[in-house]
């Protein structure tokens, strides 16, 4: 198959750290960390009573009475964030409906509002069935191809934390291989009880915000929110006079098959699968400037993603920068592999490398440049965004600009 160069023409965010373009970017490029105390749901019982939750939410704002009461908090997000990216990139009024997909990853999808329908009826309520409309993780897609008419092909994937970067590279395999013109790539997410109950019980969340690469780090910080990338052919993006804000290279995914929670400890690999996306991409490894890496900082999680490092880029390991913008987003969960993608995608277009925030002091065995000192300016032209979820659902890609 003839090798087709994959640009992004529109972006949408709507997270804790950001609802639009233009406010994640500054929070992104100033290290405004999104991060604070929850009041979505009840925390007294937990032992972190923190995450990045998106405030001053009110869905009428965005969607009419009737569209919100039809959508999930997540959905809502999905919607929102993909309408941006559909806005920016003008696909809807330039392709057949029918040229024009989505490939979204999700994760624990309307489960907040199912909660509620759970709690109506154990309290003796009038349960409401509408609740449980958002309930299966394909409900976001089909509502974003209700809400701008996008006619084409549809598909959700679930593959834990993985999920939005894998639909990402997906989304750019449907149109390299001509089934697609445009394709509308992301996921969006939402924090529930239950996945907060969850993560909590496997003592993996940072009663503060999460630390990734420093001494005493105690695990992660939960967020929510969605990102979406519009993308399609160079070629026929230029021609139509549509703006790049960057390209999808290639990725590569993988099934570690190590532990259901925890990361092969050696880092092989992860390290072969960052490899991997560079080879598919047919990109070397010195032309790497920087690497979003996963980044959860959990204290086995960001020694493995260091050691991966050190086997991809050996003697010149110190001066590739491994960054996590989960300290500024929380960790987003299906959402999180498209933030951190098109956080990436923003950094690369405007020449700057994100800091990794709330840095406590240096751990021995996580000695690379995680930029703890702050934002700096980079005339990188690629990088590596890294997801590497539980399961062993690895996934890297690979951006440009």
């Amino acid at each position: 198959m003839e090798k087709k160069k994959i640009a992004i023409t529109g972006l949408g965010v709507f997270a804790a750290a950001g609802k639009d373009i233009a406010s994640f970017t500054e929070a992104l490029r100033n290290g405004h960390c999104a991060i604070g105390p929850l009041d979505l749901f009840d925390v007294d019982q937990f032992s972190s009573k923190i995450g990045a939750q998106i405030r001053n939410f009110d869905p009428h704002c965005y969607l009419s009475p009737r569209e919100a009461a039809k959508l999930s908090r997540a959905d809502q997000f999905g919607v929102i964030a993909a309408g941006q990216a559909l806005a920016e990139s003008g696909v809807c009024s330039h392709y057949s409906p029918y040229d024009i997909g989505i490939s979204m990853g999700a994760g624990a999808a309307g489960m907040l509002q199912a909660e509620e329908w759970l709690h109506q009826g154990l309290n003796g309520g009038k349960a409401r069935p509408s609740l449980l409309r958002g309930l299966l993780p394909d409900r976001t897609s089909t509502a974003i191809a209700e809400k701008y008419g996008v006619g084409g092909y549809q598909g959700s994937i679930t593959t834990a934390c993985s999920s939005s970067a894998t639909a990402i590279g997906w989304g750019a395999d449907l149109i390299a291989s001509g089934r697609l013109k445009a394709a509308v790539c992301g996921g969006s997410d939402c924090l529930s009880r239950l996945t907060f109950a969850g993560f909590n019980s496997l003592r993996v969340v940072d009663p503060e915000p999460c630390a990734p690469f420093s001494l005493g780090r105690r695990g992660i910080s939960l967020g929510e929110g969605a990102a979406f990338l519009v993308l399609e052919e160079e070629e026929a993006a230029k021609a139509r006079g549509a703006k790049i804000h960057g390209y999808v290279l290639g990725y590569a995914i993988a099934g570690e098959a190590h532990h259901m929670t925890a990361p092969a400890p050696d880092g092989v690999d992860a390290a072969q699968l960052m490899k991997a996306a560079m080879a598919l991409s047919g990109v070397a490894v010195e032309q790497i400037g920087w690497v979003n890496a996963h980044g959860t900082a959990t204290p086995l999680n960001d020694v493995v993603e260091t050691k991966a490092m050190k086997l991809v880029f050996g003697e010149r390991v110190g001066k590739v920068p491994l960054v996590s913008t989960k300290a500024l987003t929380g960790h987003c969960l299906g959402a999180a592999g498209a933030i951190e993608a098109l956080a990436t995608v923003i950094a690369l277009r405007d020449g700057f490398i994100p800091s990794t925030l709330s840095f406590r002091g240096a751990d021995p065995e996580c000695d690379l440049d995680y930029c703890h000192k702050g934002m700096r300016t980079s005339e990188a032209r690629l990088a590596l965004s890294n997801s590497f979820a539980f399961g062993g659902n690895i996934t890297t890609l690979v951006l440009g600009k």
